[in-house]
């Protein structure tokens, strides 16, 4: 069985005092909840702050998350931080090809296959993103689209290592703009990126992994997002930086 993840993104926000104190308050309430194998929380973290929240949380509770990594080992890349530095940190997962990082700073479908791979290397579980732009939507390609980051992303992708994957599905034009795709246009991209996995690593592999939505998910729409069969939790924004909010999301993935 697939497990239901509530997964934050504080992108570039809190310093790590401020994170440390979200953090704990999450991880408090957590511990408040039955543990069951089948929900995870994850919060992902600016790299300032990797070390002080994996001190601040039970990892058996909550899990912490890099937001990117380097296409490369190691060397001379000025800024960068590689996996295996995100892993000596005892962080479990890594953000992969958010569309911001396509959008800024020119993460191409290569790039990212690449981050990829040094999460593997390196024992980090990758939450890999995917989604089109409004037009793409507008112009009826968003399929097309989803289904060319997808498959070059894990090009070089067995099975066994897509067992350690999630996928996170953010239509670009729901991303911090307050709008959200409907539950609906969610479960469609949802059901038809289980399709893609299900071609190309086979039924019980497709049915494994996790997919997640993201895209302006709040307290509001989340219960009704979720309810959809394809829809394993979410890729949480700014709400995730209001404990209530992301506590008010860990709910409604497990009710």
């Amino acid at each position: 069985m697939r497990k239901k993840i509530v997964a934050g993104n504080w992108k570039m926000n809190t310093l790590p005092n401020e994170g440390v104190e979200l953090a704990k308050t999450i991880n408090e309430y957590v511990k408040t909840l039955n543990q069951d194998e089948k929900y995870k929380v994850i919060l992902g973290v600016p790299f300032t702050h990797i070390d002080k929240v994996v001190q601040a949380v039970d990892l058996n509770l909550v899990s912490v998350s890099a937001q990117d990594c380097a296409m490369y080992e190691s060397g001379a890349y000025t800024g960068e931080v590689s996996a295996k530095m995100i892993k000596s940190a005892n962080c479990e997962y890594a953000i992969i090809g958010h569309s911001e990082r396509r959008q800024y700073f020119g993460d191409t479908d290569e790039v990212i296959a690449k981050k990829l791979e040094m999460c593997y290397n390196n024992d980090l579980f990758p939450i890999l993103c995917c989604g089109e732009k409004l037009e793409e939507r507008e112009n009826n390609s968003h399929f097309e689209v989803v289904e060319k980051q997808i498959l070059n992303a894990l090009i070089n992708v067995n099975s066994e290592k897509m067992q350690n994957t999630i996928i996170a599905y953010e239509p670009v034009w729901a991303i911090g703009t307050g709008k959200t795709a409907s539950p609906e246009q969610a479960q469609e991209m949802h059901e038809f990126i289980r399709k893609i996995l299900s071609e190309k690593y086979g039924e019980e592999i497709a049915n494994t992994t996790s997919i997640l939505y993201g895209g302006s998910v709040n307290s509001k729409n989340a219960k009704q997002l979720f309810s959809n069969k394809d829809i394993d939790g979410g890729l949480v924004g700014g709400a995730s930086l209001k404990s209530e909010e992301f506590i008010a999301i860990i709910n409604a993935i497990r009710e």
